[in-house]
């Protein structure tokens, strides 16, 4: 027997009213606006809304922080690869949870509550967001994977206003 919590129940609801209505099973693969968005995983930001997207338009690569760290990256190359995309879009933000613990910190915790040992871990903090948006933007243009026409640009989410700026 499965016991699942009054929120699954509530997605597995929310679930059923999509599907009954859905009508966008035949939408292509590849994204229709060619292009890709990574960002945090923070509950605040909903891209479809900040990036004002449709299903089929981009794909979306959510982490911790928005980094373009070696995950993000594979997606990011497989998306151009094979399905076509032309350039990432780099979006960290405001009041972001990176910015409040250091390895150390995360590393003491894990052994505190869990017994486990996670010393071998980068949980990648930063301690500033538009460094760490640079930081990725760079790491995309200077991997081999990708070739020199694909373009990323970098921007902060400001969660106080819902406004992106650019981050240069």
């Amino acid at each position: 027997m499965t016991v699942t919590s009054d929120v699954v129940g509530e997605v597995l609801q929310a679930n059923g009213d999509y599907a009954a209505g859905f009508n966008k099973g035949a939408l292509p693969m590849p994204p229709a606006r060619r292009f890709a968005v990574v960002t945090c995983m923070d509950a605040r930001i909903v891209p479809s809304k900040v990036f004002g997207l449709e299903e089929g338009d981009a794909h979306v690569i959510r982490n911790a922080g928005g980094l373009a760290s070696d995950d993000a990256l594979r997606s990011l190359v497989i998306s151009h690869t094979l399905l076509g995309t032309q350039e990432a879009i780099v979006v960290g933000h405001t009041d972001c949870g990176m910015l409040t613990f250091t390895n150390d910190a995360i590393h003491a915790k894990l052994h505190d509550d869990l017994g486990a040992d996670a010393s071998d871990t980068d949980f990648l903090p930063f301690t500033d967001v538009e460094a760490a948006v640079r930081e990725s933007v760079a790491k995309i243009a200077q991997t081999p994977l990708l070739p020199d026409t694909y373009t990323a640009r970098g921007y902060v989410y400001e969660v106080e206003s819902g406004r992106l700026r650019e981050v240069v």
